[in-house]
């Protein structure tokens, strides 16, 4: 089965498509500096969005979701913004962990798997 991949790094790539399966790696905010947790939300899923069309799927098709966040204090906020964005009746399998991120301005990290 063939393998194949979209916005490929020297270290990562940010999708990878096997078979019928999309998966996508954390996803952080686009220049997260100053941003609430809402801003970094709304950012993460439109590059979730972006990265699933490129790869035939979209958020109707969630398989699951991981969720890193810096402090459940933002718990609600966070959840506020995935609730208005994930499909009803479609939603995936979910994880959400507090923990330290790559850099102290990232409030929220995101990894999901789909379904082509």
């Amino acid at each position: 089965m063939a393998i194949e991949r979209h916005d490929i790094g020297p270290r990562m790539s940010k999708a990878v498509v096997h078979g019928n399966t999309v998966y996508l790696a954390g996803i952080v905010a686009d220049n997260p500096k100053g941003k609430s947790v809402s801003e970094q939300a709304k950012s993460i899923l439109g590059q979730i969005d972006a990265l699933l069309a490129k790869a035939g799927s979209d958020k109707s098709k969630l398989l699951s979701a991981n969720i890193w966040i810096t402090d459940m204090a933002n718990f609600a906020e966070m959840n506020a913004v995935w609730d208005a964005w994930v499909s009803p009746g479609h939603t995936p399998a979910r994880a959400t962990v507090e923990a330290r991120l790559a850099a102290p301005d990232y409030k929220l990290e995101i990894m999901v798997v789909a379904a082509k």
